[in-house]
């Protein structure tokens, strides 16, 4: 008498695409971006915040390349500056306060390397790049929400 197999029929084989969830950086970045230019005034910069709820964003020169992140932090500069000099906000371009040595990250860049650069530079959002070329931004909030999001699946 043969012997009978009590194994059910074997699962179908899942490729490693479908069961891997997102990990770059171009998955979790915001692709929309308010932009700025070096010789806007620091007070259209603080309008522009508080009208579209963020707290930053990149310089654009006239090319469409990236010369500098322009921030709240930045523009506290300004604001403290006429306090002391008892001058109301002036007309001062982004290009005096923005910060010009930008840290860039990759596309293709996994969040946990991200998280990574984060950590090393103590920014708050870091602009992404492809080929040099600005293609989005991502923040710490992006990284923790991608982190939210794998851990349901990868980690125990």
């Amino acid at each position: 008498m043969g012997i009978k197999s009590f194994q059910g029929r074997r699962a179908k084989e899942v490729s490693k695409k479908e069961y891997n969830a997102p990990i770059l950086v171009e998955d979790y970045m915001t692709r929309k971006l308010v932009t700025f230019r070096p010789e806007q005034s620091i007070l259209e910069v603080m309008e522009s915040f508080a009208k579209n709820k963020i707290s930053g964003g990149p310089v654009m020169d006239d090319n469409g390349f990236l010369v500098g992140i322009i921030s709240e932090a930045d523009c506290m500069k300004q604001i403290s500056e006429s306090r002391y000099f008892n001058q109301p906000i002036l007309d001062k371009s982004v290009e005096r306060f923005m910060t010009k040595n930008v840290e860039t990250i990759a596309h293709d860049m996994s969040i946990f390397d991200a998280a990574g650069v984060f950590d090393k530079h103590n920014r708050r959002r870091l602009p992404v790049m492809k080929n040099d070329i600005l293609v989005g931004q991502i923040s710490r909030k992006d990284i923790v929400i991608a982190a939210l999001k794998l851990s349901g699946q990868n980690w125990k």
